[in-house]
């Protein structure tokens, strides 16, 4: 099999941050877990990616205990855990070398933030030569202020790196559309 899923910093670290939003993990950890599922199922490989920080004040900090898979993630085997501690996984770790070892060139990614981790692993995948599949619904972000001030919700977040991925650095995808109706009885669950 030449196809895998990286799984981005979906730790705990995020839920001790101030824009934390709950309301929106329910939702997303429904979409990863059904992928977790699906991948599991059909033998795909899964790479889980932690993001971590030497600030001693940080819940990025191993030390913190945060570093750790995010509560209700289910329980999966990971081929490979890698420590980042830049945006995009590739770089500082082993993950490339890891993939070109193994013959990857499919890569399907999700993950904690959108914009940031999982959008910039994306564009360096593909730089690097990967097939990209960016499982949008399987990302989590949260609304931000502009830098004129005005609010981005997370919505308007997510459709500006859809739109700016789409067809340059990846694929769009929704669980839905990689596994079929096996995603609602999953995700139910």
């Amino acid at each position: 099999m030449n196809q895998i899923l990286v799984l981005i910093d979906v730790q705990e670290s995020f839920r001790h941050r101030h824009y934390w939003d709950e309301s929106r993990a329910a939702s997303f950890l429904a979409q990863t877990n059904a992928l977790i599922a699906h991948c599991d199922a059909q033998g795909v490989p899964i790479v889980r990616v932690y993001h971590c920080e030497t600030a001693a004040d940080s819940p990025f900090n191993e030390a913190s205990g945060y570093v750790r898979p995010l509560q209700g993630l289910m329980d999966f085997e990971a081929a490979l855990v890698v420590k980042k501690q830049k945006h995009s996984a590739l770089v500082g770790t082993q993950l490339l070398d890891w993939l070109r070892d193994r013959g990857i060139t499919n890569v399907m990614v999700a993950g904690i933030r959108t914009e940031q981790c999982c959008e910039t692993t994306t564009r360096h995948l593909s730089d690097e030569g990967f097939s990209v599949t960016f499982v949008t619904d399987a990302t989590l972000t949260f609304d931000m202020i502009s830098p004129d001030g005005l609010p981005m919700s997370a919505d308007d977040i997510h459709r500006r790196t859809e739109t700016v991925l789409n067809q340059r650095f990846a694929s769009i995808a929704y669980v839905r559309d990689l596994i079929g109706d096996t995603c609602r009885s999953m995700a139910a669950t």
